[in-house]
């Protein structure tokens, strides 16, 4: 056994020394100088220049009535003319029976919500079932001697 033998029980734990070394002296992570440097730096992004330059948007927008009534059915209007000339007397006005007779489109597929406007005038006792009607279109199919029904 001679001294140059031996070895120490427990190794030397420090890091060999690297560059300069040190994890917080100098610049302590933050680079050069300057305004990075700084506590509190903040650069302004270089979109929101461009976003600065566009002109403001004025008004409600495009879509502002369309958020309340987007699933409302269009009401498709009849006048009273040509009710006349396409129905006998006690035959039933119906949203079915305007579409099959092509007085009226589908609406999303289905029948559609009918007024029925006072342009005209009847002569025969017509039956109205589901179609709203105008104050003057209402006196009228009355007066004719017909029945309204909601």
């Amino acid at each position: 056994m001679q001294l140059h033998t031996f070895s120490p029980r427990t190794k030397n734990k420090k890091n060999p020394p690297v560059g300069r070394g040190g994890k917080r002296g100098k610049t302590s992570g933050r680079g050069g100088k300057g305004q990075t440097a700084r506590a509190g730096h903040k650069i302004r992004p270089e979109s929101r220049d461009l976003i600065k330059k566009l002109p403001k948007l004025r008004g409600h927008g495009k879509n502002r009535a369309r958020t309340v009534r987007t699933n409302r059915i269009p009401v498709s209007a009849v006048n009273l003319s040509a009710i006349e000339a396409l129905y006998k007397a006690g035959e039933t006005v119906s949203p079915a029976s305007l579409l099959a007779r092509d007085l009226v489109r589908r609406a999303k597929g289905r029948a559609p919500v009918v007024k029925i406007l006072g342009a005209g005038a009847v002569t025969k006792a017509l039956v109205v079932k589901g179609c709203t009607l105008s104050g003057v279109a209402r006196a009228a199919i009355i007066a004719a001697g017909g029945t309204i029904h909601a």
